[in-house]
């Protein structure tokens, strides 16, 4: 059975042997292709503000975080669809 939710990225054999990373909120040790990638930062939008600070500093605001499937459904960051049951119904 398939997950009820998409991910962006899909594994395939060709890719061999993938690195393990650390879930940010839990800490459970999932494989890279299986999490969802997260960012998390602020951005600003005014135009004269952002010409006053330097772009350096902004591009560095932002960071990426790795998020188990578990934490994802818990937290938000992915959406469970409706089953296929549900959606044949309509």
């Amino acid at each position: 059975m398939s997950a009820p939710y998409k991910r962006g990225y899909s594994h395939t054999k060709s890719k061999g042997k993938e690195a393990m990373v650390d879930c940010t909120y839990c800490g459970r040790r999932v494989p890279r292709w299986k999490t969802f990638v997260k960012y998390k930062g602020f951005r600003i939008n005014d135009p004269a503000l952002r010409k006053q600070i330097d772009s350096r500093f902004v591009s560095s605001v932002q960071s990426k975080l790795y998020v188990c499937p578990a934490c994802a459904r818990f937290r938000g960051v992915v959406k469970v669809g409706r089953s296929r049951k549900t959606r044949s119904s309509r």
